[in-house]
């Protein structure tokens, strides 16, 4: 999943009022197989509208299987789950943990990927949760995101890839049982590897593309390399709007080093963020990008969940990674690398409505603090990004794992507003 693949087309979808109803539709058409990760179901009414849609589709006879993870979809009731597993929707959950004194013990290694893939030939990949807090009637904190919508050829990688992912997640659950428990379960990972097939999609434009993920096993550092590459590329200009900013040295490095020989680097951040320690942990960061001659934005509309990037006049990118220790060292993430003047040119559009109109630039004046602070924090702030990708490795790690939802296995409670990454 490395080459470019040529023969596509990219629809960005801007925000639930958009992502919400095209995603719904295309499982309204399904004729075969509707595969869907997410990291947060609610069941609030955008939850409720994805849980009728599926079950409609169901209800024709389309195979579908939905993946959540387990620790940002932790309350969805027995009665949810059961309408959909009745209706013959296999709702699998990642890495689902008991509460410890009611807290969630699972933070670590999350599915964090936004996937659907429809008949195996039209994809939509992003930073989108099913949630009402992506809609702007939500109020001062719904949250700005985007998502793409995919035709053509890359779509086949994409289709591979979440099957890959069920038959995985299968296998490692049932090797921790035995007996009938096993052979039941092995046989439904059996099931998942001769999903519905059809011929590799026609070509539908003209973007190349790459599809690109992280794991903790063979794909550690894929999209951060992704990201890497493309800046040390750049030659006029890097728009980088992320959520949750605290990369790792090398990746800043390298926005310095653009920004210095001449590149114009110029991020988009949160400027009202729904957790106050993702402002704290961007500012410690920005005296050494200010001075190497980013330019840096607050967007302070709402909350901003975005993860995308451009460079230049053709490269892009759109998935769930953000630029944090968590997407980039522990959570299972997906982004789609895009080559395509025309896509680019039009996210490039929407990125620069924000900085004109939502946004304010963040200056050296706007630095406050004392310089001997700053020396110390500094100090301590760099030999963490530095280290941060080993120490990771530290944390619990274990392969994907998946368990077939029932409603014995669904925790009540309603929709709980879970940290919204």
């Amino acid at each position: 999943m490395t080459r470019w693949i040529s023969g596509n087309h990219f629809r960005l979808l801007e925000n639930g009022e958009e992502y919400f109803p095209r995603v719904f539709e295309c499982i309204a058409a399904a004729q075969y197989e509707v595969v869907l990760e997410t990291f947060i179901l609610f069941e609030d009414k955008v939850g409720l509208a994805l849980h009728a849609a599926l079950i409609t589709a169901a209800g024709r006879g389309v195979q579908i299987d939905i993946t959540i993870d387990g620790y940002g979809s932790p309350d969805l009731s027995p009665d949810f789950i059961s309408a959909l597993t009745q209706a013959g929707v296999r709702v699998h959950v990642f890495d689902p943990s008991p509460r410890l004194w009611g807290y969630r013990t699972n933070l670590f290694r999350r599915m964090h990927r936004k996937i659907v893939v429809v008949d195996g030939e039209r994809a939509f990949v992003g930073g989108i949760n099913y949630s009402a807090d992506h809609l702007a009637d939500f109020g001062p904190a719904a949250k700005q995101d985007y998502a793409v919508e995919i035709e053509g050829a890359i779509v086949a990688d994409i289709h591979a890839f979440v099957h890959q992912a069920l038959q995985a997640g299968q296998r490692e659950a049932a090797t921790s049982l035995t007996g009938r428990l096993r052979e039941g379960l092995a046989a439904q990972a059996q099931k998942l590897a001769q999903p519905w097939r059809r011929a590799t999609p026609a070509p539908a434009g003209e973007a190349a593309a790459i599809f690109v993920t992280r794991d903790n096993r063979q794909h550690t550092k894929d999209i951060e390399q992704h990201y890497r590459i493309a800046i040390r590329a750049a030659r006029h200009r890097i728009v980088i709007a992320n959520a949750y900013f605290f990369p790792g040295y090398r990746l800043l490095r390298e926005m310095r080093r653009a920004a210095q020989r001449g590149v114009d680097v110029q991020l988009i951040l949160q400027g009202e963020p729904d957790m106050a320690i993702v402002k704290t942990a961007a500012n410690m960061l920005y005296h050494y990008l200010l001075a190497g001659g980013v330019r840096i934005f607050e967007y302070d509309e709402r909350p901003l969940h975005g993860k995308v990037a451009v460079a230049d006049d053709a490269w892009a990118t759109v998935g769930s990674s953000n630029l944090d220790p968590l997407s980039l060292s522990l959570n299972l993430e997906a982004n789609v690398i895009i080559k395509d003047r025309a896509f680019n040119q039009y996210l490039s559009a929407r990125l620069a409505y924000l900085i004109a109109h939502n946004c304010r630039q963040i200056g050296p004046g706007d630095l406050v603090e004392s310089s001997w602070w700053r020396v110390v924090r500094s100090f301590f702030v760099f030999h963490l990004l530095r280290r941060y990708p080993a120490w990771a490795g530290w944390l619990p790690a274990h392969v994907p794992r998946l368990t077939l939802a029932s409603p014995d296995t669904a925790v009540a409670g309603g929709a709980s507003q879970a940290d919204p990454v």
